[in-house]
């Protein structure tokens, strides 16, 4: 089984050390300093404080050097996907499956769904259908990544909690590919559950990702702050309720509550989300997939969604200003 890592950043690069390390075939495709230090020294992953595991990997900028591939995980930024379409196609094979771990409403997501609105692509998250027709969405199995890791310097990765990568067929199958990929990833010593209803996941987690990140970005409150001060937990939970009443519409079942979610969040602690730390650091801003992305889907059924509209103007307004979105 070779599976390519394609974005080998903070969590490309946590599951490709864990890969590695169990002898899978796994290669990673990354850039600039980062990829550098990769082939110079290795890929160095830091857990549990200061354990340090060190693993020699094939990595490349260049996909033609790594060839057809069974898996490419995908660990981008939602928004840095459609660009590169034309370079991942090297990887893909007769049968490779496009694992698609990025943040927020995916771009395959009616594919396979039923129902009216089966096969509509998302202009927010796709623009031009991109990934919907250079990479497939029959070759698509979803995934939601929950590890938290940052790169501290190039070739080092701090590995900070969560194992987890759950993964889903769009129609809910326990498929072949699926349960190979699960066991390739369990045997890494990952977390990696196959789901019937992986949307209802990806809601959860994109709940907070949608109020959390552009609140915070905002008011440079941490999660800590954001979800205990009565204004911001207000605003937060109000774009909540109005994404919960989208998802609903589409047949999502939230498993937890409104108020639970978000003291979930402020049981995190003085956190900086990623949102407001790619504003610091001068990369763009993740806005379309975590939030345009659930205004869209709130015009396609019927719902008005004035607190996400009335945030995601401000936080548009503040990317478009710092020349980041």
């Amino acid at each position: 089984m070779k599976i390519c890592i394609f974005g080998a950043g903070a969590i490309g690069g946590y599951m490709g050390v864990k890969l590695a390390q169990a002898g899978a075939d796994v290669s990673l495709v990354a850039r600039g300093p980062h990829l550098a230090a990769m082939k110079e020294n290795g890929l160095t992953l830091i857990e549990e404080g200061d354990q340090r595991t060190n693993v020699s990997v094939t990595a490349s900028d260049d996909p033609d050097d790594l060839g057809p591939q069974d898996y490419v995980i995908v660990t981008l930024k939602a928004h840095s996907v459609p660009p590169v379409v034309p370079k991942m196609q090297p990887l893909i094979g007769d049968h490779t499956t496009i694992v698609s771990g990025v943040n927020g409403v995916p771009w395959w997501y009616f594919h396979k769904i039923g129902g009216e609105l089966e096969g509509k692509r998302l202009e927010s998250v796709d623009p031009g259908n991109a990934q919907w027709d250079g990479l497939g969405p029959d070759r698509v199995l979803g995934c939601v990544v929950y590890p938290a890791a940052e790169v501290i310097e190039p070739g080092v990765i701090n590995h900070i909690e969560g194992n987890r990568f759950s993964l889903g067929e769009p129609d809910g199958s326990k498929s072949e590919r699926a349960m190979a990929l699960s066991k390739a990833l369990s045997s890494a010593g990952l977390r990696a559950p196959v789901r019937p209803r992986i949307r209802d996941e990806i809601w959860v987690k994109l709940w907070g990702n949608l109020s959390f990140n552009p609140i915070s970005a905002l008011t440079h409150a941490t999660l800590d702050v954001l979800c205990t001060d009565p204004g911001t937990r207000a605003a937060a939970r109000g774009m909540m309720v109005e994404a919960q009443t989208v998802a609903e519409k589409l047949g999502v079942k939230f498993p937890i509550d409104v108020d639970k979610r978000i003291d979930g969040g402020a049981a995190v602690g003085a956190h900086r989300t990623s949102m407001w730390q790619d504003l610091d650091q001068g990369r763009p801003m993740e806005i379309d997939a975590l939030v345009t992305s659930v205004q869209e889907l709130g015009r396609l059924t019927d719902t008005p969604t004035p607190t996400i509209d009335t945030v995601q103007a401000l936080v548009a307004l503040r990317g478009r200003s710092a020349g980041l979105y």
